[in-house]
């Protein structure tokens, strides 16, 4: 069942159905929008174009272009300068929420803390003295 929303970009009421999250007014120029990146970008010399020059010439939002890679529309193994921005640190990377270099400073704490933690265990267990009753 659709729900009545109102469109992000132009505050126009449409029926929400789970596919479009702005009207068909908005998606239709997006979607332009969208293939004049792509011709842009299809172009051998513009396949190596950065973010700022993509947004530069064609006038796409940083933030949709964003989108459109991380929702796959955009592939970075085609156009090796695309990305969007890690929600750590916010360099750009193609895959995941995280860029690789976050990921390898999390695994390297996770490491860590887990090492602690047997450590912990450890002198914990240690220091326990087993004490064993026997008749008098």
């Amino acid at each position: 069942m659709a729900e009545v929303r109102s469109c992000p970009k132009c505050d126009a009421f449409f029926n929400y159905t789970g596919m479009r999250d702005v009207c068909a007014k908005c998606a239709q120029a997006e979607e332009d929008l969208y293939q004049v990146v792509y011709r842009f970008l299809r172009k051998r010399e513009n396949r190596a174009a950065t973010v700022e020059r993509i947004v530069e010439v064609t006038g796409v939002e940083e933030a949709t272009l964003y989108n459109w890679v991380r929702r796959g529309r955009l592939h970075t193994a085609m156009f090796p300068n695309l990305g969007y921005p890690c929600d750590q640190c916010g360099r750009l990377t193609s895959e995941g929420k995280i860029c690789a270099r976050c990921r390898e400073e999390l695994k390297q704490d996770l490491r860590t803390f887990d090492a602690a933690k047997q450590f912990r265990e450890d002198v914990a267990n240690r220091d326990k003295g087993t004490y064993h009753a026997g008749k008098h």
